[in-house]
């Protein structure tokens, strides 16, 4: 049995992964701060399904209040923490870049200070596809340069992995960071794809595609996510001796016990599929109101899974039309909308 750490344990991946954790009868610990970024009744919902469990411990407060983390650290003493907490969301980093500041640099940080006081055998920690940026030779691979970050919430997460990185390599702390890709299913954010597509079909309003629709993503199940993240726990980096033993399309730091993968199901779909599929599900056809680029957006995005499938065996499998009927059947329940 493990203890495990994890921020954010009230949220869309946070809520997955615990639950998961639990089935498995580990320990959990959860700190989520229940802001109100999105509607918080959702996060309570989540964390209700947790809370009664046998070892789960939730905890309220804000992951950049200081000295927080260092008194769970000292107190619990995980085995593991995984950092999910984070100020999401591409567009909202325009309007209030502030917030990212605060939860993503300054959370993290209080973060690193706690694991380097009370190392835990291995800190996970959330980046995004998003630090992959301008580029555009696909499919991102975790060694591609990735200095090109389109908003502000991508390159606070880049500087996360930079970060740690520092930490990593003073303090050999063995870190994973996870580079997400759209992630998507049922108990997700009121601010993502599906639920505005899915919520606009049912009402019978437009949904808004943006880019003319000329957009391709690689749409992620979020059971598919947490299953690699709970088999990376176990693939814990080490520093190497010399960069000679590092192999060839590994992200392994020369320097540091620090690695970065990529959590993607290995697919870039166009974004009218993804919307047929929810249309599909819903029964129901969408109105379409076609909508130039978002600023801070990026056309595609497709992850290179193959060191995910070397470290752990693991790929995620499930296909978008199999994830958008089991969102649209959750939100049908969680909504009270008829079929």
């Amino acid at each position: 049995m493990m203890r495990v750490l994890v921020t954010g344990a009230a949220g869309f991946i946070g809520s997955h992964l615990s639950g998961l954790l639990l089935d498995e009868g580990h320990e959990v610990i959860g700190l989520d701060s229940h802001n109100d970024y999105y509607d918080p009744s959702l996060k309570a919902a989540r964390e209700a399904r947790l809370a009664n469990r046998p070892g789960y411990q939730a905890i309220h407060g804000k992951v950049e209040d200081p000295g927080l983390l260092m008194d769970l650290f000292a107190t619990h003493k995980p085995d593991a923490a995984i950092h999910l907490a984070a100020q999401a969301g591409v567009r909202y980093s325009i309007e209030n870049p502030r917030a990212y500041a605060e939860a993503n640099l300054m959370g993290s940080f209080e973060l690193l200070e706690a694991a380097r006081a009370h190392p835990p055998k291995h800190l996970l920690m959330a980046s995004t596809s998003s630090v992959y940026g301008a580029n555009i030779d696909m499919p991102y691979r975790e060694t591609d340069k990735a200095d090109t970050q389109m908003s502000f919430y991508a390159a606070t997460k880049k500087s996360n992995e930079a970060m740690a990185h520092s930490y990593a390599h003073l303090f050999g702390i063995p870190t994973t960071m996870f580079r997400f890709f759209t992630v998507y299913g049922p108990w997700g954010r009121p601010d993502m794809a599906p639920y505005l597509f899915t919520s606009a079909i049912m009402d019978g309003r437009p949904i808004k595609v943006f880019n003319h629709g000329d957009m391709r993503r690689d749409f992620t199940y979020v059971t598919d996510l947490v299953r690699a993240i709970r088999l990376l726990i176990d693939a814990v980096p080490v520093r190497p001796e010399s960069p000679d033993q590092i192999e060839e399309g590994d992200s392994l730091s020369p320097v540091a016990p620090w690695r970065v993968v990529n959590i993607g199901n290995g697919e870039s779909v166009p974004l009218m599929d993804f919307i047929a599929a929810i249309e599909g599900a819903s029964n129901q056809q969408a109105i379409k109101e076609m909508l130039p680029m978002q600023p801070g957006d990026v056309p595609a995005t497709w992850a290179d899974n193959a060191l995910l499938r070397r470290l752990t065996g693991y790929a995620p499998q499930t296909s978008v039309r199999e994830g958008a009927k089991a969102y649209v059947d959750w939100y049908r329940e969680y909504y009270g909308v008829g079929a």
